[in-house]
C-alpha cells in the first residue's frame, strides 16, 4: 500500500512526522510521501521514523503555484533539498502566507467575528514553519464558532468567500521546471477537484506536460468518476504517471490513510525519474 500525499504539523497536518509514520506502519502502508505545504522542515524527523517503523518515506513537498489565475498544487518528490532556487521560492511562499492570514483575520474581526491573530498562533505547533488558512480554522473552531474546518471552510474561507485574500505563488508550468532542474518529480494534485477550486483542462495540462510534468494523482477523494477517468485519459495521451493518495492531514480533515493509492509500478517511474534524493529504506 503506497499513499504519496500527506501533510503533517509542520504544515496543516495535526500529526507530527514522527507520528505520521507510526500510524502508516500501524495502517498496513509499504510507502509514504509527507509533502507538507512549500517546506522540507519535517524531512529529517521523517527519515529517522521510517527506519524505525519500517515505512518507506518518499520525501516531498506540496507547492502553492498559479496557473492562468488558478490555484494549482503541485506535488513535488525526491528532489534536492539544498537546491537554492526551489529552496527560495519555497521560503517566499511560506513567508508571503502570514501576512495575507492577518489580513483575513483582521477582515473578519472587523464584521464581529471572534477571533484574534494570537488565537491563530496557538493554534501553530511547534517547529511549524507553513502557516495557512488551516489554522484560522482551527482557531474558530477552539473559539467556539465552528465545529469542525469543513464547516470554516464552508462558510468563511473558500476561495470565493468575501474574506479570501491572495498570497504568493509561482507560476505552475515555472514550478515543475524549478522541480525538474533540482532533480525533483512534479505531479499535480487533484487537478480536477472541481468543489475547492476550477478545474484544469487538457490544454493546461499539456501545457504542463511541455514544461516537464512527470505525473497526474488522479485517486483523490475530491474527484468524481468523471474526474479520474479523464485523468487517466490524459496520463495515457501523455505518458503520465498516475498516482492515487489520501491528502491525510490528520484530525483536520475527514481524509483516512490508505484510502487511496498508487501502483508499485507508479512509484518505480517517480523514483526513476528523480536524481536529487532517493527513498528512505527503497
Amino acid at each position: 500500500m503506497i499513499d504519496l500525499h500527506t501533510h503533517s504539523s509542520r504544515s496543516d497536518g495535526t500529526d507530527a512526522p514522527a507520528d505520521l509514520l507510526a500510524q502508516a506502519a500501524e495502517a498496513g502502508l509499504t510507502t509514504l510521501a509527507i509533502t507538507d505545504h512549500d517546506t522540507t522542515v519535517g524531512w529529517d524527523e521523517a527519515a529517522e521514523a521510517a527506519q524505525r517503523h519500517g515505512v518507506e518515506l518518499v520525501r516531498g513537498a506540496e507547492l502553492s503555484t498559479r496557473h492562468r489565475g488558478r490555484t494549482v498544487h503541485l506535488l513535488a518528490y525526491l528532489f534536492d533539498p539544498a537546491d537554492v532556487t526551489l529552496g527560495e521560492e519555497m521560503r517566499r511562499m511560506r513567508e508571503d502566507r502570514v501576512p495575507r492570514l492577518q489580513r483575513i483575520v483582521e477582515h473578519m474581526a472587523a464584521d464581529g467575528v471572534a477571533v484574534t491573530w494570537e488565537d491563530v498562533l496557538a493554534q501553530v505547533a511547534d517547529g511549524e514553519t507553513s502557516l495557512g488558512r488551516p489554522h484560522l480554522a482551527d482557531a474558530l473552531v477552539a473559539n467556539g464558532i465552528a465545529t469542525d474546518r469543513n464547516e470554516v471552510f464552508a462558510r468563511w474561507l473558500h476561495n470565493g468567500s468575501a474574506y479570501y485574500e491572495p498570497h504568493y505563488a509561482i507560476d505552475t508550468a515555472e514550478a515543475v521546471r524549478l522541480v525538474r532542474a533540482a532533480g525533483g518529480v512534479p505531479v499535480v494534485a487533484h487537478p480536477f477537484a472541481t468543489q475547492r477550486q476550477r478545474s484544469l483542462g487538457a490544454d493546461d495540462v499539456a501545457t504542463l506536460v511541455d514544461a516537464g510534468l512527470v505525473g497526474i494523482e488522479a485517486d483523490h477523494r475530491d474527484h468524481d468518476d468523471d474526474g479520474r477517468i479523464f485523468a487517466r485519459r490524459l496520463a495515457a495521451e501523455h505518458d503520465l504517471v498516475v498516482t492515487g493518495s489520501s491528502d491525510f492531514h490528520g484530525d483536520g480533515k475527514d481524509n483516512r490513510l490508505g484510502e487511496n493509492t498508487t501502483s508499485p509500478e507508479s512509484l518505480e517511474r517517480i523514483v526513476a525519474a528523480s536524481s536529487g534524493t532517493i527513498p528512505v529504506l527503497h
